[in-house]
């Protein structure tokens, strides 16, 4: 049962770090992608990218859960949890994923 919890533990650590992750790459904050890729802050597809990126990472990580049997869900809202099940990153996800469209940045 340790292992079990540990794993559960881990899991949910990678979906928090993998929810950072979209969020700051949707808020054009900088991520860990930027880093491995500096020349492309340069070209306007970037953040394009980069929020592509994000957004695989976090599907792969609920996919993961999702097989796993762990419950995801609770750490988003109902909608970003509907967003994630479709799977696909509409203007919709990138337009409303913070329930607002305020000014206000989101992600610290």
């Amino acid at each position: 049962m340790g292992i079990e919890n540990g794993s559960f533990e881990y899991f949910m650590s990678k979906l928090e770090e993998a929810k950072t992750h979209f969020e700051r790459a949707l808020d054009c904050k900088h991520t860990e992608f930027d880093d491995l890729y500096p020349y492309m802050i340069e070209h306007p597809q970037f953040f394009w990218y980069k929020r592509y990126v994000a957004w695989s990472e976090l599907l792969t990580i609920v996919k993961l859960c999702t097989e796993l049997g762990y419950e995801w869900e609770q750490q988003f809202s109902a909608s970003q949890a509907e967003y994630i099940k479709k799977r696909v990153m509409s203007s919709k996800v990138l337009d409303f994923w913070f329930e607002t469209n305020d000014s206000k940045e989101h992600v610290s």
